[in-house]
């Protein structure tokens, strides 16, 4: 899936155009991956773009820069107020928005503290994450051969880009091996999360999912799936689960920004259930994209209108 370029990025109080934005080659994120990112999605509601829980969002990238020692600029309000003007300044009604606080050029060494802190807006259209039809018929997933980091080895709560090497080793070698996705378990041999999401199973109409001891990335997503099944009366447990329950599950899907809420009809070749997305997870992704587009009433105060937000004007650069 490759970037769509779009007009302008926010870049430390400014707007900069998408090409401009750029960064040298000896930057400390591009040395030693130490950029804190989050992936935030936009949806086209029937009151104008609407970034979806982006105070979440904003506030885990922040909670990401004190896990690394990173402390930006930018008030959580002013990083809110640039993300909807840029939304805005880019004309899109829906779109992808990946806020970025990298350590810019300075060090030399793994310690950090010589290298500038920067602050970046980006923003693209960007459709289905796992192909089209994904959402609607679900997808073929594998358990990885490649495990999630211990605890004690790299935070799993925070969201930054030398964690995803993790991720892109488990993406490939499910892609290579024919499937869209890949599930990883972590050391204990107990199921983790996705390459880039957490994992949900149904038994019995009863939801289940791995806690965030399970070296996984507490996802917000996650914590919709959580808040919605309360609200329509459905049990959740977060509890260690063994490989083998993704075999026996009624349902399983995985939740995610990118993802959204995405069934999963096989794993390791094995049908889940009937093969086709289950009623339960029917459920769980028209109860959350109803709320995302605005369909449904946001009772939960998740949706910041762009128009609305009364965005503080940033300076073009």
């Amino acid at each position: 899936m490759k970037l769509t370029a779009t007009d302008w990025i926010w870049h430390d109080g400014k707007f900069i155009r998408w090409a401009d934005a750029t960064t040298h080659v000896l930057a400390h994120s591009m040395q030693y991956g130490s950029a804190v990112f989050e992936g935030v999605r936009c949806y086209n509601t029937p009151d104008g773009p609407a970034v979806f829980r982006l105070e979440d969002h904003l506030r885990r990238l922040l909670n990401s820069c004190r896990i690394y020692r990173m402390d930006p600029a930018f008030s959580l309000q002013e990083l809110i107020a640039g993300c909807c003007a840029l939304v805005e300044k880019n004309g899109l009604e829906a779109c992808y928005l990946r806020p970025m606080v990298i350590r810019g050029y300075g060090a030399a060494s793994m310690v950090p503290f010589d290298s500038p802190i920067e602050v970046y807006l980006p923003c693209w259209p960007w459709g289905t994450y796992l192909g089209e039809g994904a959402l609607e018929a679900g997808v073929d997933a594998c358990v990885s051969s490649w495990n999630r980091v211990e605890a004690n080895t790299l935070p799993a709560m925070a969201k930054i880009a030398g964690n995803y090497l993790s991720g892109q080793l488990i993406k490939m070698e499910a892609l290579a091996n024919g499937f869209q996705e890949g599930i990883a378990l972590g050391t204990d041999g107990l199921i983790s999360e996705g390459s880039g999401q957490n994992v949900f199973l149904v038994r019995n109409g009863r939801l289940h999912t791995a806690p965030i001891s399970s070296s996984i990335l507490p996802g917000i997503t996650r914590d919709c799936v959580l808040t919605l099944a309360g609200d329509l009366g459905l049990e959740v447990r977060e509890e260690q689960l063994p490989r083998e329950s993704l075999y026996v599950a009624d349902e399983v899907f995985f939740a995610g920004t990118a993802s959204e809420i995405t069934p999963v009809r096989s794993i390791d070749k094995i049908v889940v259930g009937q093969g086709k997305p289950g009623p339960v997870t029917r459920l769980m992704q028209q109860t959350f994209l109803d709320v995302a587009n605005g369909r449904a009433p946001d009772r939960h105060g998740w949706l910041t209108h762009t128009r609305t937000a009364r965005p503080v004007a940033a300076a073009t650069g």
